[in-house]
């Protein structure tokens, strides 16, 4: 009988550890930061006044044009608020416009809040302006590296980071850690992150701290060093207490790693409270679809759907839309048209998945298959896209093909989540 109590008590005390293992967060960390003050959106406002009110006083209507562009894009960090990203670019077009898209300065911010549209193509076409130009070229060649990223061409790209080399270049080791990643190699692209993060540490300058620890964050996450990337959320927290990016990651953390959904979705609403960016509505989706909340669940896509409407977002939303129509009956269709638009707007391996995703919901294995032979299989490694491709190998009978694939997946599931892991056991 002792014996027996004893192995009781073992028992209880190995799961007792095993529950704490999986608990690395602590709302006392973050808490304040749920409730902070937005100095963010004060800040933003403020400059925005200022530099208007400076414009209202001068003769020449675009002297303060790149201010004000400027501070709406600060808006638009701080809200989400799709109309301060427009408004920055009506601003940017003036002043191209009245210097005959001739200032280099001018024709990247341009590019960069193109980017931040997703168009990509647009971008591209200011930054062969400002190449042709000249001025400051190595600045105009980073933005080259990052849209033919952004555009699928890998190649172009890699020629555009073989002109930037130079290992005590900040902005030269992200974007180098961004190719290893594309490529596959973490390890790689997370020392070349944490060369960064001490550049960024160094210069002691705020925004490029912030970048670098949301960044690392981001990686240890994929590379499972979860308590460092919970650390580094905080970091990043401690600078800036209303980033909604880095409570975004603890609230990921604490759903797909702790199993703790109403915690995730208390960050979650917390956040939406002053940012207004659509995808948080799909997540808290997800989030409810876990929590077998099938009415929260359908709520939120809605006002997703209804916020995407909006014809201001134009491109940006490409990627979720087609996901979340493939799995509609209805929207399939839906989701191949957007699925094709996105390929010809960025012909990237995860552009096309969205396409082969979309042939597998409505039926169309072969369909699906050749597609992921063409453009896909060994050009990313992205663990959702790599679950599609399972999907259509199974739907194939492919079951050579499936099973390692099946094996990796499994070590990912901290990254696609709780409800993917459940379709990946059952492959």
């Amino acid at each position: 009988m002792k014996t027996y109590l004893y192995f009781l008590f073992f028992l209880t005390l190995f799961f007792s550890c095993e529950e704490k293992a999986k608990t690395i967060t602590n709302s006392e960390n973050y808490d304040g930061y749920l409730i902070a003050e937005n100095k963010k959106l004060e800040n933003a406002t403020e400059e925005y006044k200022f530099w208007s009110a400076k414009q209202e006083k001068t003769p020449h209507p675009v002297s303060y044009f790149s201010q004000l562009a400027n501070a709406q894009n600060q808006l638009f960090d701080a809200t989400g608020n799709i109309e301060n990203l427009k408004k920055s670019e009506d601003y940017l077009l003036e002043l191209n416009t009245k210097n005959n898209f001739e200032k280099c300065g001018e024709l990247r911010a341009l590019a960069r809040n193109y980017i931040s549209q997703h168009r990509f193509k647009e971008s591209l076409e200011l930054l062969k302006k400002a190449e042709t130009i000249g001025d400051d070229l190595e600045s105009t060649q980073k933005m080259m590296f990052d849209v033919h990223m952004e555009l699928g061409n890998f190649d172009t790209a890699k020629s555009y980071l073989e002109k930037l080399v130079d290992l005590n270049s900040f902005d030269y080791l992200i974007r180098t850690a961004k190719w290893n990643d594309h490529i596959g190699n973490l390890d790689a692209a997370i020392k070349y992150m944490e060369m960064a993060m001490i550049k960024a540490e160094s210069s002691n300058l705020k925004n490029l701290k912030i970048w670098s620890y949301t960044n690392i964050a981001d990686f240890y996450g994929h590379d499972g060093q979860l308590d460092k990337s919970y650390q580094y959320f905080l970091k990043a927290l401690e600078l800036d207490p209303n980033n909604s990016y880095a409570k975004k990651g603890i609230a990921w953390i604490i759903y797909s790693y702790e199993r703790n959904p109403e915690e995730a979705l208390r960050i979650l609403n917390s956040i939406t409270q002053t940012y207004s960016a659509p995808d948080y509505l799909l997540l808290k989706a997800e989030i409810s679809e876990y929590l077998k909340d099938e009415n929260s669940k359908n709520n939120y896509i809605a006002s997703y759907k209804k916020a995407v409407q909006n014809s201001k977002y134009g491109e940006m939303y490409n990627a979720y839309n087609a996901k979340l129509f493939a799995e509609d009956k209805t929207l399939i269709d839906s989701a191949i048209t957007i699925s094709k638009k996105e390929i010809e707007n960025r012909a990237t391996p995860q552009s096309y998945d969205l396409l082969a995703w979309a042939y597998y919901n409505k039926g169309e294995y072969k369909k699906a298959l050749e597609i992921v032979d063409k453009h896909i299989i060994n050009k990313t490694f992205e663990p959702e896209v790599l679950y599609h491709i399972a999907e259509i190998y199974k739907a194939n009978n492919m079951n050579d093909e499936l099973q390692p694939l099946k094996k990796e997946l499994l070590g990912a599931t901290y990254e696609l989540g709780p409800v993917t892991e459940i379709k990946i056991n059952q492959l």
